[in-house]
């Protein structure tokens, strides 16, 4: 009988990074042909489903809802690392990736996976149950972070364009850090139980459900992994961006379409954790996800691009067009009326996916 490590190199999971590492070395300084780009891409999407997949193993072992935490944090470092490669290499017309980035984050995950979870949840049990309290500081949170980076630097009258000045930017990232460390503190500590998924009674869930926890040693080497798999990313990322750009620019699209694939391949791990866990009956997990990735992806996203505009050269266009300003908007006044409740029906998660296939749509066809 194999024992937990040797079922767990067993995986797919163990070996990916590991080549994606490999592909990285390989690749490193080379024009690469239309079938080594394509290799790449296949190394670089299985190296963010195993990041993801490894960050979850760490997350079982801490528990819920540091586990929420664990996936956030990971899921970010590959969007940073991400959006910093492509800014590198993609000269002046790369000045709004971030801005693209971050916005897709909050849409697909305030909208996208939201909408998805509470439909799954409600599909299965009629009614999807979680913590208002919790939810809505989570939801309250983001609606801050993103106005005070993606809505007041339209407005901002201290450089020319959608942009901060110097002082401004710095004082958006050292907010965001400080409100993002804020909520983690409350999250995990001082109001921990509003954070934990609940039955539909409103009694916390049986924490028996769970599959069982691995061990340490199982949790160190998924940690070393996820270790790997991160520099594959973000490495494998630089190696492909080229083609990403070129790809999008041959084919007419806007620009920001880059920032929204960029968001839809580094969160869909996250969204299938999120509708697993819908699925279970455990609603307030999805949203800790959900809330917590769109937290991280502008709290600690915007800080590391402010701090990585010192020596990459050109703009850093953030603020949003009227189009986004009105989605983001919406956005948040239908999710402060799903989250309030404490509970959400099928209808609540329909309109939430509505707001996502608007924001898909004009983002392909503006």
């Amino acid at each position: 009988m194999k024992t937990g490590t040797t079922a767990l190199t067993a995986q797919w999971t163990t070996w990916v990074p590991v080549v994606a590492a490999v592909a990285l070395a390989l690749g490193w300084g080379r024009e690469l042909s239309a079938f080594s780009v394509a290799l790449v891409g296949v190394c670089l999407i299985g190296a963010v489903l195993a990041a993801v997949h490894h960050a979850e193993v760490v997350a079982h072992r801490a528990g819920e809802p540091f586990g929420s935490l664990v996936l956030a944090v990971a899921v970010t470092v590959i969007e940073v690392g991400l959006i910093v490669t492509l800014m590198a290499g993609g000269g002046s017309k790369a000045s709004s990736y971030a801005r693209d980035t971050v916005f897709a984050a909050v849409m697909i995950t305030c909208n996208g996976i939201v909408g998805l979870s509470v439909l799954v949840s409600a599909l299965r049990s009629r009614v999807a149950v979680f913590h208002a309290e919790g939810s809505g500081g989570a939801l309250a949170t983001v609606c801050t972070l993103a106005t005070m980076t993606l809505v007041l630097p339209t407005f901002t009258t201290g450089a020319p364009g959608p942009e901060f000045t110097g002082a401004q930017l710095a004082f958006a990232a050292v907010s965001s850090l400080v409100l993002y460390g804020v909520f983690v503190a409350v999250q995990t500590v001082r109001h921990r139980d509003y954070f934990l998924p609940v039955t539909r009674d409103g009694a916390p869930s049986d924490p028996e459900e769970h599959a069982e926890l691995p061990t340490v040693r199982e949790a160190c080497w998924s940690l070393g992994l996820l270790v790997v798999a991160l520099v594959a990313v973000v490495g494998d990322a630089k190696l492909v961006s080229p083609s990403i750009e070129g790809g999008v620019e041959s084919a007419g699209l806007p620009q920001a379409v880059v920032g929204v694939l960029i968001a839809l391949m580094v969160l869909a791990p996250e969204t299938l954790a999120a509708v697993r866990a819908a699925r279970r009956d455990r609603m307030q997990t999805s949203l800790n996800l959900a809330y917590g990735s769109a937290m991280a992806s502008i709290g600690l996203t915007i800080p590391a691009i402010a701090l990585a505009s010192v020596w990459l050269s050109g703009p850093l266009v953030l603020g949003l067009g009227a189009t986004h300003m009105v989605l983001l908007t919406l956005t948040a006044v239908v999710s402060a009326l799903t989250v309030v409740p404490g509970r959400a029906t099928l209808l609540q998660g329909s309109v939430h996916l509505v707001i996502f296939a608007a924001f898909v749509f004009l983002s392909f066809s503006p």
